[in-house]
């Protein structure tokens, strides 16, 4: 086998994205805690917050009608969401915090937010919490509040190119960055690695791709099935 490139971190976060998604409706209590008896050791989301300042767990942040396009979750209150829908606190209630937690801000509030919420429910969360922006700059205000701030993006994104844009998110106190696992390769996570930046891949549904994610040194890995991913994290751990 391929020799494995080190990680920034001790062992690479394994992220549930949308919970156990591939076998539970995603982004609910049911799939969260799925994905943590399948073994994972991260939970991902996306994060809204209601008309009445309530942090939900949601992709799209619709609430969906028979007829017509839904209304938007900042429009109504948290009264008002279908069940399915949980909140953070609903997260913590029914699966503890004993796990990284990735949340993508799709709210420009959503982060300050969530750190109230985290800090005061669960504190000892916080150097596990990954928020996530596609413009990192609109993260800089949550610098110095216990969270790790994640740059999710494209690698034909980086305008600047791979080096500059490293070297700005380790300027900026950003601590990692996100990319479609079909963007990486192992010279490109050992130059954020350089920069000491925490180097994630998402979209990482086969043993495959994990397996070649892993070698390359990635510090954490997105996937829909946990079982899947746990399988091939712990057939390298072996090795």
């Amino acid at each position: 086998m391929q020799q494995r490139l080190p990680s920034q971190l001790p062992r690479p976060i394994a992220f549930a994205h949308r919970g156990a998604r591939a076998y539970a409706p995603e982004n609910t209590i049911e799939a969260f805690g799925l994905a943590l008896e399948q073994g994972a050791s991260g939970l991902e989301s996306d994060v809204w917050v209601t008309a009445d300042g309530v942090p939900v767990l949601d992709h799209d942040g619709l609430v969906r009608r028979s007829f017509g396009r839904g209304r938007p979750i900042g429009a109504l209150r948290r009264a008002q969401l279908p069940a399915h829908i949980p909140t953070l606190t609903d997260l913590f209630a029914a699966c503890g915090h004993d796990y990284h937690l990735s949340l993508d801000l799709k709210d420009p509030a959503s982060g300050q937010v969530v750190v109230d919420v985290v800090s005061e429910a669960a504190p000892d969360l916080l150097p596990r919490l990954w928020l996530c922006s596609p413009v990192w700059q609109s993260l800089l205000p949550l610098r110095g509040k216990g969270a790790r701030l994640v740059d999710s993006t494209r690698l034909q994104r980086l305008d600047e190119g791979p080096e500059r844009r490293a070297a700005d998110l380790a300027a900026n106190g950003i601590d990692a960055i996100n990319l479609h696992h079909s963007d990486w390769n192992g010279g490109l996570v050992t130059l954020f690695h350089r920069f000491q930046r925490v180097a994630f891949g998402w979209d990482m549904q086969f043993e495959h791709v994990l397996a070649a994610g892993l070698l390359m040194g990635l510090d954490g890995v997105y996937c829909d099935s946990p079982d899947r991913m746990m399988a091939v994290m712990e057939e390298m751990h072996r090795d």
